[in-house]
Parts: C-alpha cells; structure tokens; sequence
C-alpha cells in the first residue's frame, strides 16, 4: 500500500504558520518559580512572620502544619510538582528553607493595595504585593552576593541566570475585595478602586519584568461569593443567591475585577514586548466545582471541613485550630470532617487539597488560558491580538 508524506512545502508552511502565531510545541526549561500571593499560594511566609498555622492544618498530606492554610498542598505546589521543582520555600522562613529552585513571597491576608490596618485590627497582612516586591527586589540581590562565597549558599541559593528562566506566578486580588465590603463599603464604592488596584498590578510586573522576568503565569480571582466566611458575615438577601447557594453581587465584582484584570494583561503584553503573559480563568473551574461538586465527587460545597457551628460550619471568632472552653475544659475547635478529599473548602476561608488538585487539573493544560498555552510552555510568547 502506497503511504503519502506530507511533502516539504506542507511541512515548511506549517513551520512558518506556527512561527507567525507565537507557537511552540516546545516545553519550557523553567530553572525556578518566584510566586507573589495571598494565602491561595502562602507556603509559609504569615506562619514565618505572626505565628505557624496550627493543627490540624497541613494533615492530610504533610501529617502535620507545614504554613498553609489547608489540609494539605496547595494549587502552587501541584504547580512545582508538575514542572519537577521542589516545592516552594517562603521568602519569610529562615529554618530549613531552600532557594535554589526559586521562592514563594506570597501570604496569607495579603492584597495587592496596602491596607490602612493592622493584621490584627483587620485579617489583612501588611506584606502586600508591593511589599512583595521589595523582598524579591532584595532576595534578588543579595542571593547573588551571597551565592559568590560558595559553600552551603551554592547550594541554597538560585543561579543569576535562573531569574530570567523562572516561572512568575501571581494569585492575589481576592482580599483587595473583599476588605472593601468588611469596611462596609457598597458594592459601587469596590468596583471603584479596582483601576487603581490594577494599576499597582501592573506596576509590579513591570519591576519584575525590569529585573529580568520574562514568563508570568497570572491567576484571576475566585468565586469569592461562594466562600463560608463571606457568606457568614456580610448581610445576603434571599434574591441575592443563585441556584448554586453563592452570594450574586460578591461574584458579580470578582467578575468585573476579573474583566479588568484581563484586560491589563492584553496591556501589559503590549508595554511587555519581550514577555510571555498568561491570564488563567480560575474563576470559571472554581466556580464549576461548587456549582457541579456531586457530578464531581464532591458533597456539602459551601461548608466548611475544618470549622465549628453555623449554616456553614464557619465561626469569625474561632477558626480553623483555634480552642473553645466547653464546662471549664478547653477543647479544640474544628476537627476536621469525616473526609477532607470529598470537601471543597477546608476552613471557611480556603480550599482543601482535593479541591486544589481539582482546580489544577483542569488549568494546567491551558484549557481556561488565554492564550490556551498549558503551563509547561508558559515561557512561549503570544504576540498582542
């Protein structure tokens, strides 16, 4: 039987298409990850800097607090995982700490525009996104200083040119809302400041961008409107919930603010020429998961696992870990459901670990990207539309 090979104009046109569209079948050789968040992607920085996350957080695959806000790993540790790097030390962690595949500057509480408050007045850390930067700014630096002298710091610390080969994630946004509505602001007023909280976005990457980064893997924010200790403390009418049980008018603003955010990426591609920026559509899966979590595996979408009493089983004043005085003995609060696998949120607040894995599952191959490039060939650039 006579077989047909594409002949070589099929194959050079082919070449040459692909080369005008920015594409590239190639995976990255991503050296490292720099991660700047909140505690969606904290590996440790709040825990390092006000206190280790307590029991039973970290349970289900760490066998014990290991400075997230989960029973287990988060999407940025299925991220390393799956491009074959370690799993991200924070920035903020002195002990056992390895820098030499990269660094996580994210915290919990953290939000891209500085908060007036204190962390204890408000949740809110005040290591926001641009502190963030200047700890990159300095990591960056002195890593190098340090790298010179040898030794142990050759071995802790990443290579100069690891910083221009690294992965730079974002997963941050979330609080910047949600701290509005707990100031009692109206939904008018939030959707007011999101320009300027997208401007100092862009900000940062730009820095970043200046101090060689060139892959940005951008995450948008969730369905914040569907999360216990949201739905626990803000005032919801009747009409303002959807078929899924999730507060309409908290979602439709991580919608717009999601709107803006892709928007300033289109930007950033055009100020960014030589950079590769990829926005993810997490809000899409996340929002599947709760609004689908039987036909998934999942039961009970919008309680919490780890939590104590309410509609939701989430309490503002003891969280996660926290301990209660029941007839004069004090006993832990919040043990953990039956089983954190077939939960979506651990804490009220955040994801447990299968939900994690759930979520990443279904962005890591470019599905919900844009440009629909998978994450292990996030270095290839796309020029603007």
């Amino acid at each position: 039987m006579k077989t047909h090979r594409p002949s070589f104009f099929t194959i050079t046109l082919v070449v040459l298409l692909s080369a005008v569209r920015g594409e590239s079948s190639t995976d990255c050789d991503f050296r490292a990850i720099f991660n700047f968040g909140d505690s969606n992607s904290d590996t440790g920085g709040l825990s390092a800097a006000f206190g280790q996350a307590p029991p039973p957080h970290g349970e289900s695959f760490f066998h014990g607090p290991a400075g997230r806000y989960c029973d287990g790993r988060l999407k940025i540790d299925f991220m390393a995982e799956s491009l074959g790097l370690p799993y991200l030390s924070a920035y903020l962690d002195a002990v056992g700490s390895n820098f030499s595949h990269g660094a996580n500057f994210a915290t919990a509480g953290s939000t891209i525009r500085p908060q007036n408050s204190t962390l204890h007045q408000s949740g809110f850390s005040p290591i926001s996104l641009n502190v963030q930067w200047y700890q990159f700014n300095d990591f960056h630096r002195r890593s190098q200083i340090f790298r010179k002298q040898g030794a142990v710091f050759k071995q802790l610390l990443p290579k100069a040119e690891d910083f221009s080969r690294a992965l730079y994630t974002f997963d941050i946004g979330q609080n910047d809302l949600t701290a509005g509505y707990f100031l009692n602001m109206s939904t008018d007023e939030v959707r007011a400041y999101i320009p300027d909280v997208l401007d100092q976005f862009k900000t940062v990457v730009k820095y970043l961008y200046g101090q060689g980064g060139r892959s940005f893997w951008i995450h948008n924010t969730g369905p914040v409107g569907c999360l216990p200790y949201v739905m626990d403390r803000l005032l919801i009418t009747a009409g303002q919930v959807d078929r899924a049980g999730c507060a309409n008018p908290f979602n439709e603003v991580a919608q717009h603010f999601n709107k803006k955010l892709k928007e300033a990426v289109a930007q950033l591609r055009v100020d960014l020429p030589h950079a590769a920026l990829t926005y993810v559509d997490v809000y899409s899966v996340k929002y599947t998961l709760i609004s689908r979590a039987k036909q998934f595996g999942f039961v009970h979408p919008l309680r919490a696992c780890c939590g104590h009493g309410g509609k939701y089983n989430y309490n503002k004043q003891v969280g996660c870990g926290g301990k209660v005085k029941i007839n004069g003995k004090e006993v832990l609060v919040g043990k953990p459901c039956q089983d954190p696998s077939v939960m979506i949120n651990w804490d009220g607040v955040h994801y447990t670990q299968a939900a994690n894995k759930w979520v990443f599952d279904r962005i890591a191959d470019g599905s919900f990207s844009d440009p629909p490039i998978p994450l292990r060939m996030a270095c290839h650039r796309h020029p603007p539309s």
